[in-house]
C-alpha cells in the first residue's frame, strides 16, 4: 500500500492491482485534535470487490481511533501520525468463493473497548453522508440512534475537506443518560474498587469522580472536561444519592474518547447491552 501525505490526503484513494489490472477504492477520514499537535487517525476503507480466478478477492482495511501522542510505532502501522509525515494503512486481503458483506464493525487496536460501525445515510449527522458510530458493544446498534452509540464521526465529506475536526464529533445524548445512570447506581451497589478508595482517601467533602483517560496529579482537581461528576463522602463513605454530573464533562477530547475505571464500565457495558 503507498503511503499517503498526512497533509493532504483525500477522501478516497484507488489503488490498482498489478496482477489484474483491477482497481479498488480506499477511503479514508482522520481526527485531528483541534487544540494541540495530537492527532487522531481514524481509517477504514469500503471492501472493494474484484473478480480473481473465478472467484471474489475482497480487500479493507483497520478502523482506529486513537492519540498520536505516544512513542511512534513502525510505518507499518497507521495509529501515528504526524503532521507532514506518511500515513500507512494496515490491509489484509483473503480470497472467497462466494460474495462476503462489506465489514461494518472495526475494533480500535489501541482500545480493545472502543467499536466503530459503520452506518449509511440518512443518519443523526447527515442526510447523505454515512457515520462511524462509536460504541463499547462489539454487537451492531439496532440503529444509528441507539443509547449504545457514544457518538458519531463523519465517514466521509467533500473534496475540498481534507480531514475531519475534533468539532466533528456529535455526541449521542441518550448514552450521555444511560452513563451518569450506571455511574451513579454502581455508586450505590459499590462496584468499583478505585471509587471505594478514594473515598477513603476522601473522608469528608465532595469527591470528583475522573475520566480515566487525563487522570490529574495527586490532590489536583483536573479539568471539567474530564470531570464525569461529584458526590458526597462522609465518614470515608459514598452517598450516592448525592451524585451530580458535571455539565462541562465531554465525551470525546484531544485526549481521547471517555475511559472508566473497571467496575463502572463493567456496570455501563452491562446496562448498554441490555438496552441495545
Amino acid at each position: 500500500m503507498p503511503s499517503v501525505p498526512a497533509s493532504s490526503t483525500p477522501r478516497h484513494h484507488f489503488v490498482t492491482n498489478p496482477h489484474d489490472g483491477q482497481t479498488s477504492m480506499l477511503a479514508c477520514t482522520r481526527l485531528r485534535g483541534a487544540a494541540s499537535s495530537r492527532l487522531y487517525t481514524l481509517q477504514c476503507s469500503y471492501a472493494a470487490a474484484r473478480p480473481a480466478l473465478g472467484r471474489l478477492q475482497f480487500t479493507y482495511s483497520s478502523c482506529l481511533f486513537s492519540t498520536a501522542h505516544r512513542p511512534p510505532r513502525p510505518p507499518a502501522s497507521s495509529r501515528y501520525a504526524l503532521a507532514g509525515s506518511p500515513v500507512y494503512a494496515r490491509t489484509r486481503s483473503f480470497v472467497s468463493a462466494r460474495s462476503e458483506p462489506e465489514p461494518t464493525c472495526f475494533p480500535d487496536p489501541e482500545r480493545p473497548d472502543l467499536f466503530y460501525h459503520l452506518f449509511e445515510p440518512p443518519t443523526p449527522v447527515s442526510s447523505s453522508v454515512p457515520v462511524f458510530a462509536l460504541s463499547f458493544l462489539e454487537q451492531r446498534p439496532a440503529s444509528a440512534q441507539s443509547p449504545a452509540v457514544i457518538g458519531w464521526l463523519p465517514a466521509s465529506s467533500s473534496a475540498d475537506a481534507d480531514s475531519a475536526g475534533l468539532n466533528d464529533f456529535v455526541e449521542n445524548p441518550s448514552f450521555r443518560e444511560i452513563l451518569h445512570e450506571a455511574i451513579r447506581g454502581g455508586l450505590m451497589d459499590g462496584v468499583d474498587e478505585v471509587l471505594i478508595n478514594g473515598a477513603i482517601q476522601t473522608q469528608e467533602g465532595w469527591m470528583h469522580i475522573h475520566d480515566n483517560r487525563n487522570i490529574p496529579a495527586l490532590g489536583r482537581i483536573g479539568d471539567p472536561d474530564d470531570i464525569l461528576g461529584s458526590v458526597r463522602v462522609e465518614n470515608s463513605q459514598i452517598l450516592a444519592e448525592t451524585y451530580q454530573p458535571m455539565p462541562a464533562y465531554r465525551m470525546c477530547t484531544s485526549d481521547g474518547v471517555l475511559q472508566l475505571s473497571e467496575g463502572i464500565a463493567k456496570r455501563l457495558k452491562e446496562m448498554l447491552e441490555a438496552r441495545a
